[in-house]
């Protein structure tokens, strides 16, 4: 199985620490070695970074730990291969505009014998998490108006989500820039850090961070994973079947439990 990483903040903010410990999972600490990629959104913009190889030993992996890319929202994959060749068309998230947006989406799981229908959206790679990408968007642009309200879309990404669930593995992190969602079957966690804040110390690096010097009292910053990535920290983990719409830090919908 693959990874996920996700972060939803109310002001931008880099991912450098919870990044750096969840590339040591992909080929050092962990066996997802087949590929990485991380997207940002700045504005209506996303600035991504995708590779094929091992995101332990993985150059320009070193380069985003290093680089503070600040973003209020960004989505991170770390790629176990099951479905599909390891390859750079396979690697996620996978990004599609719709509705003047751009969409960024992961998935950690496994629909081996998934095949979306036909529709506006294509998948370029081949594998089973990309034809779930483009059967969602079909799905909402086919029955869902640009200016539907955000209950009505997320209706439809819950119903959708629990119909792929009863098909296999459906761990999913989905954003358009504005909204992070997320869905869990089988692993999922989440912590929210805001003031008084305090330091953390990665699980998989020898790394500790003190976010008091870091932040400013009004910051609130959520990071959403498949298994906490630090040791000293409660994370609140999902249950299965449980979703959670998350803005500017904040969970602002949640079912399913």
């Amino acid at each position: 199985m693959c990874e996920l990483l996700a972060m939803s903040a109310n002001t931008p903010t880099d991912l450098c620490f919870s990044f750096t410990g969840l590339t040591r999972r992909g080929g050092e600490t962990g066996p997802h070695k087949d590929g990485w990629g991380v997207s940002f959104y700045e504005g209506k913009g996303v600035r991504s970074f995708h590779d094929s190889d091992a995101s332990a030993s993985s150059r320009l992996a070193e380069v985003v730990q290093t680089h503070p890319i600040k973003s209020e929202v960004a989505i991170c994959h770390i790629r176990q291969a099951n479905v599909g060749e390891i390859c750079l068309a396979n690697t996620h998230p996978f990004i599609r505009e719709l509705w003047g947006r751009y969409w960024v989406f992961a998935h950690n799981g496994q629909l081996s014998n998934f095949r979306a229908a036909e529709g506006f959206y294509e998948p370029v790679g081949d594998t089973d998490s990309e034809a779930l990408f483009c059967d969602i968007l079909n799905h909402l642009r086919s029955h869902c108006d640009r200016n539907a309200p955000l209950e009505e879309v997320v209706e439809r990404l819950v119903r959708l989500s629990q119909t792929y669930a009863r098909e296999g593995v459906f761990n999913l992190l989905l954003s358009n820039g504005d909204w992070l969602f997320t869905y869990c079957t089988t692993k999922m966690a989440s912590i929210t850090r805001r003031a008084p804040f305090g330091p953390a110390r990665l699980k998989d690096a020898d790394v500790t961070v003190d976010f008091e010097s870091e932040t400013t009292p009004n910051d609130v910053v959520s990071v959403i994973v498949t298994e906490p990535l630090t040791s000293d920290e409660q994370w609140d983990v999902y249950q299965p079947g449980e979703w959670r719409l998350w803005k500017k830090g904040e969970v602002i919908a949640a079912g399913g439990k």
